[in-house]
């Protein structure tokens, strides 16, 4: 059987010395959208940061395609494949939309003219607006400056904090139309989201997280029909 194309087995750590993960464990499936839902202050964005290297786990492993990635920096992760989206922050607001792009293609030494253009297909607003300051544009379309950037890394593996925070209804759908366009180019997704109910009708995998800890681990789809989940955290 192989191995998982991300796995983050076993993480117990935090920030100085308490504790906020507890034996957190994820997997991702390569072209996966895995997304990370649970009550504020559960640890999902805590997990997000482990994954990634932000903070130091004293048990357990994060693996990407097999390699044991636990000791790599944030940078080194991002060499190995790894693209971070936070959820602020996450724009050069003085710099244009084409900048921003370039900026995120600052590991690469070769022709980034060809990502560009799959960044202006993908999110055809950022096209009209590429030489605008990112600064002046909605909370959608930096968030999709913000993707678009991350992309430019070419990631394997595409990790997303809360990206439709604070947007509307309509862009928070179209923002997740376009994750999908994303996972269907065999890019894996992680992400977490507070809109738990829509983010878990993308989800192939969807991880309930309280107190740092996996309560369910299901289908999206397995876990959106689970009562227990349905009472507790989706409203009913």
């Amino acid at each position: 059987m192989t191995e998982p194309f991300l796995t983050a087995e076993n993480m117990t750590g935090g920030y100085g010395g308490a504790d906020i993960l507890h034996g957190c464990t994820l997997t991702v499936e390569r072209g996966q959208i895995a997304v990370i839902v649970g009550p504020n202050g559960a640890g999902k964005s805590t997990a997000m940061k482990a994954v990634f290297g932000m903070l130091n786990i004293h048990t357990g492993a994060v693996r990407l395609e097999g390699e044991d990635i636990t000791a790599l920096s944030p940078q080194a992760r991002v060499a190995k494949g790894m693209g971070f989206v936070p959820q602020v922050n996450n724009i050069f607001t003085s710099m244009t939309v084409e900048e921003n792009l370039e900026m995120g293609a600052f590991l690469r030494r070769d022709d980034i003219s060809g990502t560009i253009e799959q960044v202006y297909t993908l999110f055809p607003i950022l096209r009209d607006k590429r030489n605008q300051a990112a600064g002046e544009l909605s909370g959608g379309q930096r968030q999709q400056v913000a993707v678009g950037r991350a992309l430019m890394t070419q990631p394997k593996l595409l990790m997303l904090d809360e990206p439709t925070a604070g947007v509307s209804p309509i862009v928070m759908d179209e923002l997740f139309d376009r994750i999908i366009e994303v996972a269907r180019t065999g890019i894996s997704i992680l992400m977490v989201e507070q809109n738990a109910r829509q983010a878990l009708e993308i989800a192939d995998r969807g991880y309930v997280l309280v107190q740092g800890r996996n309560a369910y681990t299901d289908t999206g789809q397995a876990l959106l029909a689970d009562p227990e989940v349905r009472r507790t955290f989706l409203g009913g």
